[in-house]
């Protein structure tokens, strides 16, 4: 997946705009992003792009970047 696949994606589900968006953009802060936010995304990318992210691992994801690393 490209970085800008990757982005429009979470600029979509966070009704950003995408030109704000960017590898460093934080989730939390940056997107507002709540718990429920982030666990809806990531079960997005794991139905949509065939990965499983361990639940271990979820709490080290803390940009737009780090998502990027397991897809």
């Amino acid at each position: 997946m490209t970085s800008e696949k990757l982005i429009e994606l979470i600029a979509k589900q966070f009704k950003k705009d995408p030109s704000t968006i960017n590898e460093d953009t934080r989730i939390i802060e940056d997107l507002e992003a709540d718990s429920l936010d982030i666990v809806e995304m990531l079960m997005t990318l794991e139905e949509d792009y065939g990965i499983s992210i361990p639940d271990d691992e979820v709490q080290e994801i803390k940009t737009v970047g780090d998502v990027k690393k397991y897809i």
